[in-house]
């Protein structure tokens, strides 16, 4: 029996897949992370049951996108990752420190568990969207989505 081997992706299109995963992952874990919080802080156990269906459908969704689709070249998940994550991602994460930073000064800061917690998560997550963004619009990754 023949077995049809699957053209294999290039570094960059493989480690732009792995950075998506990650900035995906990060994501799940702050989410994880705000949920103990608002549970911890007495929230209403309705709008946190929300939350949590919207981002399972939503990580989910982006999940499925990245390995089912984006991994293989397929031009439009590139384009919908780009748009959705680097567009509405990026602004998700930068509103809030952005918005604190208005109304603050850096000495307000509190360096708790739960802030230097939040920050790592936050950092981990834009840099591997960054980086996504970045490996997503190689050379060697524009020849891959436009080899089909």
């Amino acid at each position: 029996m023949e077995t049809t081997r699957l053209p294999v992706p290039p570094l960059t299109a493989r480690a732009a897949t792995g950075a998506w995963l990650l900035a995906v992952g990060a994501g799940i874990a702050e989410s994880v992370v705000g949920l103990a919080g608002a549970v911890h802080d007495g929230a209403p156990a309705l709008a946190l049951i929300a939350q949590v269906a919207l981002r399972t459908i939503l990580y989910g969704g982006l999940f499925l996108v990245i390995d089912r689709y984006f991994r293989h070249g397929v031009r439009w998940s590139r384009l919908l990752l780009t748009g959705l994550l680097g567009t509405a991602g990026m602004a998700s994460l930068l509103i809030g420190p952005i918005s604190w930073l208005a109304n603050h000064h850096l000495t307000d800061l509190s360096f708790t568990a739960s802030f230097v917690t939040d920050a790592a998560l936050r950092t981990v997550h834009l840099v591997a969207l960054i980086t996504a963004l970045a490996l997503s619009w190689q050379p060697e990754t524009n020849r891959w989505f436009r080899r089909a």
